[in-house]
């Protein structure tokens, strides 16, 4: 089927941009505009980022079925370094580099012209349109696309920096900034644009605390300052290097990789020599703030790259160093080793500095005790540590051995003596990274101090607020994002939004010196994509494009004639330009992975309600969820993943397309597994031979299961328009593929060969199909000989006047029967000769229509139905019989859902249908059936089965 698939993709694809379908311009219809976040151009991209793509397709096909304008635009991200890197890795003819490349597709001879950034960024944008996007038959608007590096862009994004200063919100001042060692600041998130590894970690504050040692100061780095006044001893690992740093008139001994990483955020700093941590062993130190002699201790478990490879020891509150205190009071050996006096080392003892709820006055000797912990390397004292720090610091407060700040609740108290340590010159700060970052180009990352950073002030309150109020109003899914964007957006405080170094991007407009970094200039973007095609195509050019001229068209701010004569654009081709984004925008759905919940969409929301009006902005976000490897997520940018060519060749685009749709709902992870799509090429075939099958008919009798087909039909088409009010492609697809095949089969089954119903059945489902397999629905729409494309046909409504509840509920009864039937014969192993079916007596019918009346009146108990039967003398002469049935049947009814009721309360002669239905029920169980009513007192019923029959759930009898 491949071959034919990929014969028929290139048909339609080519039909389609033919006929410019996917071209949005402005008409009378209702416009509906939907993006992807653009992909960076990191690489090739995977089988994974299909994913979201295809649900933007997907919607916006059915949305222009729908009778909108849809515009979809597409572009791409290459701003940062990921260009470079790629380009440098290729000029050096790194072997994984180059192999990656030809495992993707990309030529040989075509990799020497890719060693230079630029060269990078077109080499991609061809391949993410031509191989991905246009391979998937994307309805996307070409004339539109942008890449950030585009010139045309750039203008665009110094003019929103300008908006963004004339609001306040850009300020300037001192940071401390995450930069690789060698391209410069880089923006460390979830999405990893500008890594290889890390995207996760967080920048670390530590305090510096000075001890004085001789002439030297020993300087360890806590995260705790508050607790300094618990100090009884001090750490140092007797195995590894320390240096000798001069910081002014002060010689400090840290480790040397703290020292390389200072080198980035302290100034004057002076390497003068070395030392073994051994050395330090034995000797005392002066703490700060307590001002007492400590000594000085051998830890093997300290780490040179971890703060600054010296740490003092608080053991009231830090089970590891309580832990390492016992085990070494009891270690005759080392302390002979390295002349300690063991007395001096036993007669060490916490000092409980804090109050904590749920705690005694010494935590860590508390939870050490109570455990029965002997292993210095038992995991379980971290885990100890980070809950005993995080009760004390959101719980405790300071004691009585903490001096002026006893009392104070311990939030309070940890920034004050911070403050306190650095004005008396006992204390620094130090930033680090929480855990191993590396920029795309394989260097370190590292915290760096840029002293004149500029920032967007997104912490700014009237500018969060006002976004807050907006989103409240917004289509945001998944509903939780709806609720926790409230507080991403108060947690979404200032973003460095400038960096300097090798990096591509727009230099920012009140100092060339900088760029703008990667997550500033994507944030008011999709505005953009209402004029790009004017550039593109000629119309507007780069020299035009000037402040004035964007007020006007995105602001409505000056006048068409003084702009026209600034810019030289001639006034009409202004105007056109200043209704193309009114008439466009806002934005209706913006999608984008999971990641960019913290990051992109906070910024793009805010950015939106700084510069424009109320009017344009956005109406919705949709965040998708990942496609995973074994090994958890896909990175194109690190390999991985099978290229999007192969699989679109192997498994077909439209199985693709249906594969992403169906197997999970969007806001879920799904492990990529070619069995699954498998399935699904499996299913597209059953569809189409389903269709070829219906083509055949040539019945002309319509019947009750044409009635019910028809009826079904129309229920799919509201069960779809109702799903897609939350863009929920999974359920229109299983509407579609699922349960309209399922219908169509049942159809089958039944004996239905009508002509008719066949026509109108084809003519909806081919529809139904079509936003999420365009491929073979044109190709099934062609060959039922309908004219035009079915992708600009209108999406099948539903009819209320070809909606027949009786054709159905008689349907589902049947189907009910017939799955009663073959459990008997599954359980019971019988191969049958005959099966008797009995339908319940008139009697119960009035109870149970009795029952269905108090329910839909909201009515029904036990008690009430019982009454109403017991009152009725041709009810209550079946006694007991008929006060159990009654109880019987108000319990059943009690429990089921109200749309079942109303289903059952539909009449429906069960004798006469099924009576109806003697051959195909004989045809399906292979065996003579018969039918009778348990009101016959004439009918064979050698087991009394019939007592059992119930309304709705006749008894059967098998021999």
């Amino acid at each position: 089927m491949s071959a034919w698939t990929t014969q028929i993709e290139a048909k339609w694809q080519a039909k389609w941009y033919a006929a410019r379908i996917n071209e949005a311009e402005r008409d009378a219809r209702p416009k509906f505009m939907i993006i992807f976040a653009y992909p960076g151009l990191t690489g090739y991209l995977h089988v994974g980022h299909m994913r979201g793509y295809t649900y933007v397709d997907g919607i916006g096909r059915y949305k222009r079925m729908c009778g909108y304008n849809v515009l979809f635009p597409l572009g791409t991200h290459a701003t940062g370094n990921g260009a470079i890197s790629l380009a440098n890795r290729i000029k050096a003819r790194d072997p994984k580099t180059v192999d990656y490349l030809l495992a993707n597709g990309c030529p040989e001879d075509m990799i020497s012209h890719l060693t230079e950034p630029m060269d990078v960024v077109n080499f991609f944008n061809e391949v993410y349109q031509s191989q991905y996007w246009r391979r998937f038959g994307f309805l996307a608007d070409w004339r539109r696309f942008t890449s950030t590096t585009n010139p045309d862009y750039g203008r665009f994004i110094q003019w929103q920096f300008r908006k963004l200063h004339d609001a306040g919100l850009l300020i300037q001042k001192p940071y401390f900034a995450p930069a690789c060692v060698e391209c410069g600041p880089v923006a460390i998130d979830a999405s990893e644009t500008d890594l290889s590894k890390g995207g996760s970690a967080e920048t670390t504050e530590y305090t510096l605390l000075k001890f004085k040692c001789g002439d030297l100061f020993l300087v360890a780095a806590t995260l705790r300052p508050e607790t300094v006044y618990g100090q009884t001893n001090f750490w140092v690992n007797p195995g590894i290097e320390y240096v000798k740093v001069r910081r002014g008139d002060e010689t400090w001994v840290i480790s040397r990789p703290s020292y390389e990483k200072m080198l980035y955020q302290k100034d004057g700093l002076e390497l003068i020599g070395s030392m073994n941590g051994s050395e330090l062993i034995g000797k005392e130190a002066i703490a700060p703030v307590i001002h007492r002699p400590i000594p000085v201790l051998p830890a093997s478990f300290v780490k040179p790259e971890v703060g600054t490879g010296l740490v003092t020891s608080v053991p009231s509150d830090a089970p590891d160093d309580w832990m390492a205190l016992l085990l070494l009071q009891n270690d005759e050996q080392t302390m002979a080793r390295y002349g300690i006096d063991p007395e001096r080392v036993r007669a060490i003892r916490p000092i409980p500095i804090i109050d904590t709820k749920g705690y005694g006055p010494m935590p860590a000797v508390e939870l050490i005790e109570r455990t029965g912990i002997t292993d210095g390397t038992d995991p379980r004292l971290e885990e100890f540590k980070k809950q005993i720090y995080k009760d004390g610091f959101h719980t405790g407060r300071m004691n009585d051995n903490c001096a002026e700040f006893a009392g104070l609740k311990v939030e309070e108290a940890k920034e004050l003596i911070k403050k306190m340590m650095v004005e008396k010159g006992e204390a620094e700060v130090f930033y680090d990274l929480s855990e191993e970052v590396v920029c795309r180009c394989g260097k370190p990352v590292v915290i760096k101090k840029v002293p004149d950073q500029w920032f967007i002030d997104y912490g700014n309150v009237a500018l969060t607020e006002a976004t807050k109020a907006h989103c409240r109003s917004m289509h945001i899914l998944p509903s939780e994002f709806y609720t926790n964007v409230q507080g991403v957006l108060d947690w979404f405080r200032e973003r460095a939004c400038v960096r300097q170094g090798n990096w591509l991007g727009t230099r920012f407009p009140f100092d060339p010196k900088w760029i703008i970094e990667a997550i500033s200039d994507s944030t008011l973007y999709p505005i953009y994509y209402t004029i790009s095609h004017y550039y593109n195509t000629g119309l507007l050019k780069l020299e035009q494009m000037t402040e004035e001229f964007f007020d006007l068209v995105f602001l409505g701010k000056g006048a068409v004639p003084e702009v026209a004569a600034s810019t030289g654009i001639d006034p009409g081709l202004l105007r056109r330009i200043r209704d193309d984004v009114q008439y466009f925008y806002p934005l209706d759905i913006n999608l984008g992975g999971k990641e960019h919940m913290t990051v992109h969409f906070p910024a793009f929301l805010k950015n939106h309600v700084a510069i424009l009006p109320p009017e344009l902005w956005p109406r919705g976000i949709f965040v998708n969820w990942y496609v995973t490897g074994k090994l958890g997520k896909i990175s194109k940018s690190k390999g991985g993943a099978e290229p999007i060519p192969d699989a679109a060749g192997r498994f077909g685009v439209d199985a693709l397309r249906l594969y992403y749709a169906h197997i999970a709902a969007p806001f879920a992870d799904v492990e990529w597994d070619e069995s699954n799509i498998e399935n699904y090429a499996s299913r597209m075939e059953r569809v189409i031979r389903t269709v070829d099958e219906l083509k055949a008919f040539d019945g002309i009798e319509g019947t009750i299961i044409d009635r019910w087909l028809i009826s079904r039909m129309n229920n799919r088409a509201g069960a779809i328009a109702d799903a897609m009010n939350d863009y929920d492609l999974r359920r229109m697809a299983n509407e579609a593929y699922f349960e309209t095949l399922a219908d169509v089969r049942w159809y089958v089954r039944r004996g239905g060969r009508s002509a008719a119903t066949a026509a109108r059945v084809l003519s909806m489902w081919i529809r139904m199909m079509a936003p999420i397999t365009p491929h073979i629905a044109e190709e099934m729409w062609e060959g039922i000989g309908e004219k035009g494309f079915v992708s600009m046909a209108p999406y099948p409504e539903p009819m209320a006047e070809q909606i027949d509840r009786s054709a159905e509920v008689a349907e589902t009864y049947l189907a009910d029967v017939m799955s009663d039937i073959n459990e008997i014969l599954r359980v019971t192993g019988i191969s049958p000769k005959k099966v008797m079916l009995y339908t319940a007596p008139e009697w119960k019918r009035r109870v149970f229509a009795t029952g269905l009346e108090l329910a839909n009146e909201g009515k029904l108990t036990v008690p009430a139905l019982t009454k109403a039967v017991m009152s009725r003398d041709e009810l209550k002469r079946h006694g007991k019989e008929a006060a159990d049935f009654a109880r019987k049947t108000a319990e059943d009814l009690m429990k089921r859902a109200e749309g079942e009721r109303k289903r059952l309360s539909v009449e429906l002669d069960e004798l006469d249908h099924l009576a109806g239905s003697l051959d195909f029920l004989t045809k399906e169980i292979g065996a003579t059936v018969e039918v009778y009513s348990a009101d016959d007192a004439s009918a064979p019923d050698p087991q009394k089965k019939s007592r059992a029959a119930q309304p709705r759930r006749p008894a059967i009898y098998v021999e």
